[in-house]
């Protein structure tokens, strides 16, 4: 318990702060002084460019246990579910060096890492405005490759 409320502490800080430092280069957000986090936070940062934003579903083997679990109540589990579901849209395209998403921050703690975006979303009140807040994902690492995914995505 002390460790998750760490780490949601940690993650507030990282997010408030990261939007004044939308300069940040996404590279330095990989640093890390323990050299088994920093692996896991480029673990992560790869898949996320290769696999979800670069659509390069055949290198999912590369990143996912056969056996990675998602917790999005869209999305089967099981890499193969995985791949199944996106598939059906993922084009692949060349993969770039930075996350296009507008990342704000990444966060490693165990076998957890946890990649913050800033999201911009109608305002439900008044569809002439937008608002800002930020969106988070969670993957837990597991012998050296994605085992499983958490965000808030709700039910289509």
């Amino acid at each position: 318990m002390k460790n998750k409320l760490v780490l949601i502490g940690c993650l507030l800080f990282l997010s408030m702060t990261a939007f004044a430092q939308s300069q940040k280069s996404q590279k330095s957000m990989l640093y890390s002084n323990n050299p088994k986090l920093a692996k896991n936070k480029k673990l992560v940062y790869d898949f996320w460019r290769s696999v979800l934003e670069g659509g390069h579903l055949e290198l999912a083997p590369k990143y996912m246990l056969e056996t990675y679990i998602q917790h999005n109540p869209n999305v089967p589990t099981g890499r193969q579910g995985f791949i199944d579901f996106f598939s059906k849209f993922a084009k692949a395209r060349p993969i770039v060096d930075t996350i296009k998403g507008p990342l704000i921050a990444i966060v490693a703690e165990g076998d957890r890492v946890i990649l913050s975006f800033k999201a911009v979303h109608p305002d439900p009140k008044d569809q002439t405005k937008t608002y800002t807040t930020t969106s988070f994902e969670m993957l837990r690492i597991e012998k050296g490759k994605v085992a499983e995914h958490w965000d808030s995505a709700l039910k289509e």
